[in-house]
């Protein structure tokens, strides 16, 4: 199923113009656990029927972490099917955050300092 991409100037009109898109945070799993960023209001979509929870009335746009939307367009293309209006993020957080439009702040895992001497050649 062709999936439709929305730019990043776009879907930055629309969230300032009500009703705002719901929009869907998809990238893999290590991608998203080691970012401190999202896009503003993402919600969480790892593919455990989650969708159950997202809104039917609104439209929503996925975004990822891969500049060809791989897992973005994958998930929009599941939501399609299961009757959303869903369209995926052309360039993803990669172009968004590269035109320095507004992000959130999320929690990413902490690294253990390394052990004393650990970094010694």
């Amino acid at each position: 199923m062709p999936v439709l991409r929305i730019s990043k100037e776009e879907l930055k009109q629309r969230l300032e113009s009500g009703p705002a898109p719901v929009v869907v945070d998809a990238r893999l799993k290590y991608p998203y656990e080691h970012s401190t960023v999202r896009l503003p209001g993402a919600v969480r979509y790892a593919g455990d029927g989650a969708a159950a929870s997202l809104p039917r009335d609104r439209e929503i746009v996925v975004y990822d972490s891969d500049p060809n939307e791989l897992a973005s367009s994958h998930v929009a293309a599941v939501l399609l099917r299961q009757g959303y209006r869903a369209v995926a993020l052309k360039g993803g957080i990669a172009e968004w955050m590269a035109a320095n439009l507004p992000t959130e702040t999320k929690d990413a895992p902490r690294q253990a300092p390394p052990e004393p001497g650990a970094l010694k050649g």
